[in-house]
């Protein structure tokens, strides 16, 4: 089962931003969402091999062999030139890695992280290989003391949750908006589930970290600051991070949106403080 493949669309051995401590971060291809404000809008799609980005390359590192195109890692400079062009918001670089694949990488870097977060797109739509990888990880006598955490939107129905649970040492959801209205106008999709995921998380200990991402005049935690504030009450001690928009490398209606600063993500600390919510952590810098 060790053969098990994901389409990657990028691995970084160090990472310390995508979890606690030192981290292996695997970011998958593919996402259910669709915001406007996503930093990562290539991971959104797959490359259905059309193969409009292959002339407009200026390095000559992308072909088409046999109806697919294809991507020459040594040619590449890493312009991202082909994203920009993609109709399908993917990128002709991704690459297929097997468990193992990821296991040998894990072994490579294991006495320098503290674990490994698999990220997106959102990660949960490759399921069966979180599962493969997570429990091959707990199995292994080399890397089990690595924690495996999800970076997820949360729209995994709680049948997925199920399965992953005893593998998974946490899940960090992302709640991007309060009123499902709000959410839909930002990333397409109702939040329903992802509160509901939220709500199951926390009940079985799992929810390492809720994400509130702060866009000004555009995000509505204060305006439900009465109802957020239950609602995260009702988790328990869940650490909460406030993570500050900034319209670097944003592409569509976004680019124009105004990033925020601490006088926007200030007032949101104080108020859940306010109402009980012990565990708040502001933005490390402001772009």
């Amino acid at each position: 089962m060790n053969s098990r493949c994901a389409l990657v669309s990028n691995l970084i051995p160090f990472s310390c931003v995508d979890g606690p401590g030192s981290r292996l971060a695997l970011f998958l291809q593919g996402c259910n969402l669709r915001c406007k404000n996503c930093h990562n809008p290539w991971t959104m799609g797959r490359c259905n091999h059309c193969g409009e980005c292959v002339p407009g390359c200026p390095h000559q590192a992308l072909s088409c062999v046999d109806g697919r195109v294809t991507w020459d890692h040594s040619a590449c400079q890493q312009c991202d030139t082909c994203l920009q062009m993609c109709p399908k918001r993917a990128t002709p670089m991704a690459q297929t890695m097997s468990v193992n694949d990821v296991l040998l990488k894990l072994k490579s870097v294991a006495g320098f992280i503290e674990g490994i977060t698999v990220s997106g797109g959102e990660a949960t739509l490759q399921l069966p290989f979180l599962l493969t990888l997570f429990s091959a990880i707990k199995a292994d006598p080399a890397l089990t003391r690595l924690t495996c955490l999800v970076d997820s939107n949360g729209l995994l129905p709680e049948t997925g949750w199920q399965k992953l649970r005893p593998v998974l040492d946490g899940a960090m959801i992302d709640l991007k908006a309060w009123d499902s209205e709000c959410h839909f106008a930002l990333t397409g999709r109702d939040n329903a589930q992802v509160k509901q995921s939220i709500r199951w998380l926390a009940a079985q200990g799992k929810l390492a970290e809720l994400r509130l991402l702060v866009i000004p005049d555009r995000t509505d935690y204060l305006q439900h600051i009465d109802a957020l504030g239950e609602f995260i009450g009702s988790l328990g001690d869940v650490p909460v991070r406030l993570n500050a928009f900034h319209a670097h490398g944003v592409y569509g209606e976004a680019r124009q949106w105004r990033s925020a600063t601490a006088a926007d993500v200030e007032p949101l600390a104080a108020a859940l403080q306010s109402r009980g919510v012990k565990s708040v952590t502001l933005p490390a810098l402001y772009l």
